[in-house]
Protein backbone atom coordinates (compact mmCIF):
# COMPACT_ATOMS: atom_id res chain seq x y z
CA UNK A 1 0.00 0.00 0.00
CA UNK A 2 0.88 3.52 -1.16
CA UNK A 3 0.02 6.05 1.41
CA UNK A 4 -0.08 9.59 -0.16
CA UNK A 5 2.35 11.52 2.84
CA UNK A 6 2.77 15.02 1.64
CA UNK A 7 1.02 14.73 -1.52
CA UNK A 8 -2.15 17.34 -1.80
CA UNK A 9 -3.26 17.02 -5.19
CA UNK A 10 -5.80 14.44 -5.50
CA UNK A 11 -5.20 13.78 -9.17
CA UNK A 12 -1.67 12.42 -8.36
CA UNK A 13 -3.15 10.32 -5.16
CA UNK A 14 -6.15 8.68 -8.09
CA UNK A 15 -3.62 8.64 -11.10
CA UNK A 16 -0.30 7.34 -9.06
CA UNK A 17 -2.75 4.18 -7.00
CA UNK A 18 -2.15 5.62 -3.28
CA UNK A 19 -4.50 4.73 -0.69
CA UNK A 20 -7.56 7.22 -0.31
CA UNK A 21 -10.45 6.63 1.91
CA UNK A 22 -13.70 8.34 1.44
CA UNK A 23 -14.89 9.13 4.67
CA UNK A 24 -17.67 11.51 3.71
CA UNK A 25 -20.65 9.01 4.86
CA UNK A 26 -18.99 9.13 8.49
CA UNK A 27 -19.33 13.15 8.06
CA UNK A 28 -22.99 13.05 7.46
CA UNK A 29 -23.30 11.24 10.19
CA UNK A 30 -21.92 12.66 12.56
CA UNK A 31 -24.25 15.52 11.10
CA UNK A 32 -27.33 13.97 11.02
CA UNK A 33 -27.43 11.64 13.79
CA UNK A 34 -25.30 13.04 16.90
CA UNK A 35 -25.28 15.26 19.49
CA UNK A 36 -22.43 17.71 20.07
CA UNK A 37 -19.14 16.72 18.89
CA UNK A 38 -15.60 18.47 19.69
CA UNK A 39 -13.31 18.11 16.87
CA UNK A 40 -9.87 19.14 17.58
CA UNK A 41 -6.63 18.99 15.22
CA UNK A 42 -3.25 19.23 16.09
CA UNK A 43 -0.99 22.48 16.78
CA UNK A 44 -0.20 23.95 12.81
CA UNK A 45 -2.23 21.39 11.09
CA UNK A 46 -1.83 22.30 7.24
CA UNK A 47 0.84 24.99 8.25
CA UNK A 48 4.31 25.60 6.90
Amino acid sequence: MKYPIGIQSFDQIINNGYVYVDKTDLVYSLVKESKIYFLSRPRRFGKR
